[in-house]
């Protein structure tokens, strides 16, 4: 499958390209680009001040830089910018800001020549993945400045997992380094890809998480004898909310025809919060959800390079504007990182209910020879101690603020850093859930005298034991933990019948 540009692409496209997706314009994109970039080459003939074109960028933004300069000032910012450090991204990620970058320069504003969303393009389909380090963006320039290098023969790049100098990179996949024309420098550092893409990444798998986290909870809730009728759809119905409405219904489709849950009709007045609101902390982070990708999605369909071009090759408009800050863009991945490290919170929570003998009524630690065995002891601490670097992860990175190029910057809105952030919660988030997922599998061990399953949770609970042997004290539980996070990330919860 190749997912194509028409006029614009959704998150749901970015995450495809992401995974691994072809990517190419239509008839229509490419004839954008091709016009916008006779608008900038109209410019430099004229000569008419335009900035990032002819003058310096940023504090520099009043310097003119001549015409035999305009090249290697597209160069030097490529070079300048270049300032990341940590960790490399992943190729999804690389992959999904590229597909962003692309889908940018096609709505036909920012004036670059159709050579560089070919080149782009080519990065794709040979799977060249650029080294792109994830820290030290206050807003999106360094990781772009990290692509475009290769671009030019520059930094380093994996091609067929081999990592290679940014000029091998470019001749084994049959280019050579691109002398870039004017503004290409600046349009290729700008705008809000880095933070998009991996936005698109977040959400999807976002997506698949919020399923997991609704399968999990319907094994715990049949282990715990939870009282469904804090379920009905009329109850729940008197809270109006999308999101809780699909995650009861989801719960009630996953625990019909439960033994366990027959028999514990009446056993409670109500049950524990942990249990008894998670549709509404799983509802309300589907509303979130919803919320943060139609945000995604508005920004993937806004031009955000600055300048914009626009008007006639005869009649050129060069706008300086502000449209490469993503304050809604950060704020989404802001309030979708609090969503995720509520729900988290609450699966360790439920994990903890499932190992306390005082109120699960199960063998302490669910271990199969207490005391002799420690079972999910310790593995509560791990999904605690994640739980508790989640809730420090879902401090805002939009509010953060900042002064940099000499005060002509002195507002930044971290969509990025907001971004980034959304992934690492995202990662202890699945293996949070993973701990729970190995509870509530043992725990129904020990309750196949008491009752049977329902269809849906005996999928879960089989595809568990498919993946790990139940603990019985006679091995490392980290290996455990990994194996389950990784069917949690990769594929998702057994359909319900």
């Amino acid at each position: 499958m190749t997912v194509i540009i028409e006029t614009v692409l959704g998150w749901r496209d970015v995450a495809l390209v992401g995974a691994g997706q072809a990517l190419a314009l239509s008839p229509a994109a490419w004839a954008r680009v091709d016009y916008a970039s006779r608008i900038v080459e109209r410019i430099v003939e004229t000569g008419v001040r335009a900035y990032g074109v002819n003058t310096g960028v940023g504090a520099l933004s009043d310097t003119v830089i001549d015409r035999a300069s305009q090249s290697r000032l597209s160069r030097n910012i490529i070079l300048s910018h270049a300032c990341g450090i940590g960790d490399i991204l992943a190729p999804r990620e690389v992959r999904a800001i590229i597909a962003a970058q692309i889908a940018n320069f096609a709505h036909g504003h920012s004036g670059v020549r159709p050579e560089v969303l070919r080149y782009l393009a080519v990065f794709l389909e040979k799977d060249c993945i650029p080294d792109v380090p994830s820290r030290g963006s206050a807003g999106y320039l360094t990781h772009n400045a990290h692509t475009a290098l290769v671009l030019i023969g520059e930094g380093s790049a994996r091609v067929a997992g081999k990592r290679l100098s940014g000029r091998d990179a470019l001749a084994s996949i049959g280019l050579s380094p691109l002398v870039l024309g004017a503004k290409e420098g600046l349009s290729l550092v700008n705008g809000t890809a880095c933070a998009t893409g991996l936005a698109s990444i977040a959400l999807a798998r976002a997506e698949q998480l919020l399923d997991w986290a609704d399968a999990i909870a319907a094994l715990t809730l049949e282990a715990a004898g939870c009282q469904m009728a804090a379920f009905d759809e009329a109850v729940l119905a008197l809270r109006p909310s999308r999101g809780i409405a699909l995650v009861g219904a989801s719960l009630r489709r996953r625990l019909n025809g439960s033994g366990l849950i027959a028999a514990a009709v009446g056993r409670r007045t109500q049950d524990a919060l942990s249990l008894r609101s998670i549709p509404h902390a799983h509802g309300a982070a589907r509303d979130v959800f919803e919320t943060s990708g139609a945000v995604v999605d508005q920004e993937l369909a806004s031009v955000t390079d600055n300048p914009a071009v626009s008007g006639t090759p005869e009649h050129p408009i060069v706008s300086s504007e502000a449209h490469a800050v993503a304050p809604a863009l950060a704020q989404a991945a802001d309030s979708l990182a609090i969503a995720i490290a509520q729900i988290s919170a609450m699966s360790e929570r439920r994990m903890d209910r499932l190992i306390n003998p005082l109120v699960s009524g199960l063998p302490p630690f669910l271990a199969s020879d207490p005391g002799s065995n420690s079972g999910f002891m310790i593995a509560q601490y791990t999904a605690a101690a994640l739980s508790n670097e989640n809730r420090r992860l879902a401090a805002p990175a939009s509010t953060d603020g900042g002064l940099t190029s000499a005060l002509q910057e002195d507002f930044l809105a971290h969509p990025t850093a907001a971004a980034n952030k959304l992934l690492s919660v995202i990662d202890n988030a699945e293996y949070i859930l993973a701990i729970e997922l190995m509870a509530a599998a043992q725990a129904h061990d020990f309750l196949v005298e008491t009752g049977s399953r329902a269809d849906g949770t005996n999928a879960i609970h089989a595809l568990t034991r498919k993946e790990v042997a139940r603990y019985d004290d006679n091995r490392p539980l980290s290996a455990d933990i990994e194996r389950l996070r990784t069917v949690i990330r990769e594929t998702p919860p057994p359909a319900i019948a």
